[in-house]
C-alpha cells in the first residue's frame, strides 16, 4: 500500500539510524503486513536485515502474560481481586511501616504501590524464582497505598507470573506458548535465544555510548523468574499477528474467541490506571492516557483509541502500535538500547491513518438519541419553538434556557447564515456520532453555511435529551483560501 509505504520510508528518513546496527519496522491491519523495511545489518557480519530477522520485544512481553492471567480468570483459576500472596504465600508488602495487601489486578495495571524498577529489573530478567521468592518474603516496600496511582514495575508484574504458575502447576512460558503462540501460529515468538537454531536470523543486541561511532555486543540478558515480563524475541510476522488478534475484539467480527473472549482482549486495552500528569507525553493530540493491562493506552482527539507498548533490554529497543477500532499499526526493531523505537512509531502510524482518512472510533447513537434529534431537527427546520416538542427534553433543558430565549438566539444566527434551505440531505446523511452512544451533533444547510446542533441525552430508562447546543458554521468568504486558514491555525 502506497500510504503506508510513504509513511515507512518518511519515519525512517526522519529517524536517527546510526543509532542501531540494524532496523526493522512493519505496516500492518488484520490481514497481516502491508508494508515493511529494513536497514543494517543485525549481526554485524555482512548479512542484511530480513523480513523475519528476530528482535528481542523485551516488555512487549507483557501483553502475553496479561491476556494468560484474564483467560485463566475467565477459566474460574484465578481471582485478580484477590492478594497475591494467596497464590504467592509469603509475598508480603510494606506501606509506611504496615502490612499492605495487593491484588493481581493491582499488579497488571501498575498501581500497586511498588515503585519503578526498570534499571534494576532489566539486569534482573534472569533471576531465578528462588531468588525472587527470597525478595518477596523479606517484603517490598511500597511508595504509594495500592490502587493509588501508576507505577510502572516489573518485579510486581511478574509476580502474576508466580501465581500462574501456581494455578496451573506448570511454568508460565508454557502456559502463554499452550494458550497463545501456538494456537495463533506465532511460531518465531520464543522466551530463549537458545531456542533458535544458529542458522536462524537471530540478531544480536549491542550498545553505544557515543551515538553509533562505536557498538559492543551485549550479550542476551537471561531468561528466568522475570522472563514473563520481558524475555521475549518475534518477528514483525508475529507480532503484528499478535496485534491484530488483540485489535479484532473492537471489530464486528472478532477473530479466535476460542482462544480469549473478545470482552477479556478489549479489557486489556481499556484504561485502568491514569498516567499521571507528568508521566504523560507532552502530545496536544492525546486527551487521556493511561495503563490497561500489559499494554498502554491512548485516547487521541484524531484517530480515537491507540493501544500500545515499548520493549528495551541491553542491547535491544522495540515498540508496537494499533489503532484499535481499524486493526490498522506499527511495529519496530532496533537492536540498540539507544535505538528509540517508540518514537520512529509514533510517526509512522498517524502519517498511515492520516493518509487513509481514519478518524476517531466514534460510538453508534442509540435509536432513542436518532429519534429525538429527527424531532429536533423538524422544529428548529419549521421554525417552531423548543416547547412544543417538550416530551423529548430533560426538565432542566427549558429551565436552563427558555425556549423563547433560545428561538431567538436561533434566529440571530439565521440572520448570519441565511434562510434554511428547504431541501435537506437525509438526516441520516448529516450526522456526526459523538465520543459515546448518548451524543450526537448534525448540520441544517443554510443559504451562506450550517446550523450546527448537538445534544446530549441522559442514560435512564427512557432516555431524554439533557443538553442541547446550537452554532453556526459560516461559509468563508471568498477571499480567504485554505492556505490562509492553516496558516491562522
Amino acid at each position: 500500500m502506497r500510504v503506508a509505504e510513504s509513511a515507512l520510508a518518511a519515519a525512517f528518513s526522519a529517524h536517527d539510524l546510526r543509532t542501531a546496527p540494524a532496523a526493522l519496522a512493519a505496516v500492518f491491519d488484520r490481514n497481516g503486513l502491508i508494508a515493511w523495511r529494513g536497514v543494517g545489518e543485525p549481526r554485524r557480519n555482512g548479512v542484511a536485515t530480513e523480513r523475519d530477522t528476530v528482535f528481542r520485544i523485551a516488555s512487549m512481553s507483557k501483553s502475553f502474560l496479561a491476556a494468560t492471567a484474564l483467560g485463566l480468570r475467565d477459566d474460574g483459576l484465578l481471582d485478580l481481586d484477590r492478594a497475591i500472596a494467596e497464590y504467592v504465600p509469603g509475598a508480603r508488602f510494606l506501606f509506611d511501616g504496615s502490612e499492605a495487601e495487593v491484588t493481581l489486578r493491582q499488579l497488571l495495571s501498575n498501581c500497586s504501590g511498588m515503585p519503578e524498577d526498570n534499571a534494576w529489573g532489566d539486569r534482573m530478567l534472569g533471576a531465578s524464582r528462588e531468588e525472587i521468592a527470597l525478595l518477596a518474603s523479606d517484603g517490598f516496600r511500597l511508595t504509594a497505598e495500592p490502587g493509588e496511582r501508576y507505577q510502572y514495575s516489573n518485579l510486581g508484574m511478574s509476580l502474576v507470573g508466580r501465581a500462574i504458575e501456581a494455578v496451573t502447576g506448570r511454568t508460565i512460558e508454557h502456559e502463554v506458548a499452550r494458550r497463545f503462540l501456538e494456537p495463533l501460529g506465532l511460531v518465531n515468538t520464543r522466551y530463549r535465544a537458545s531456542d533458535y537454531l544458529e542458522a536462524e536470523a537471530l540478531a544480536r543486541g549491542y550498545r553505544t555510548f557515543d551515538g553509533g561511532t562505536i557498538f559492543a555486543e551485549e550479550p542476551y540478558v537471561g531468561s528466568g523468574a522475570l522472563a514473563c515480563i520481558g524475555a521475549l524475541f518475534s518477528t514483525l510476522d508475529d507480532v503484528a499477528a499478535w496485534a491484530s488478534f488483540l485489535a479484532s475484539a473492537f471489530g464486528e467480527a472478532p477473530t479466535h474467541s476460542d482462544v480469549l473472549a473478545a470482552a477479556s482482549r478489549r479489557e486489556l486495552q481499556r484504561v485502568h490506571t491514569v498516567f499521571p500528569i507528568d508521566a504523560c507525553r507532552t502530545d496536544k493530540d492525546l486527551s487521556a492516557q493511561g495503563y490497561g493491562m500489559g499494554l498502554v493506552v491512548e485516547h487521541d482527539r484524531r484517530h480515537g483509541r491507540i493501544v500500545q507498548h515499548s520493549g528495551g533490554l541491553p542491547g535491544f529497543s522495540s515498540h508496537m502500535r494499533w489503532h484499535a477500532q481499524t486493526g490498522l499499526g506499527v511495529v519496530v526493531f532496533g537492536n540498540s538500547d539507544e535505538f528509540g523505537a517508540e518514537r520512529l512509531a509514533s510517526r509512522c502510524l498517524p502519517a498511515v491513518l492520516a493518509g487513509l482518512g481514519v478518524g476517531a472510533d466514534l460510538a453508534q447513537p442509540w435509536p432513542e438519541v436518532l429519534e429525538h434529534a429527527a424531532t429536533i431537527d423538524a422544529a428548529l427546520r419549521a421554525d417552531e419553538p423548543l416547547d412544543t416538542i417538550a416530551a423529548v427534553f430533560a426538565d432542566n433543558v427549558l429551565l436552563d434556557l427558555p425556549a423563547d430565549i433560545r428561538k431567538r438566539r436561533v434566529a440571530e444566527l439565521l440572520e448570519t447564515l441565511g434562510a434554511i434551505a428547504t431541501v435537506q440531505a437525509p438526516l441520516g446523511d448529516r450526522t456526526r456520532n459523538g465520543a459515546n452512544g448518548s451524543a450526537l451533533s448534525w448540520g441544517i444547510q443554510c443559504e451562506r453555511g450550517t446550523l450546527l446542533c448537538e445534544i446530549q441525552v441522559i442514560g435512564l430508562k427512557t432516555p431524554l435529551v439533557q443538553a442541547i447546543d446550537i452554532t453556526a458554521l459560516e461559509i468563508a468568504a471568498p477571499d480567504i483560501t485554505a492556505a490562509d486558514i492553516t496558516a491562522a491555525d
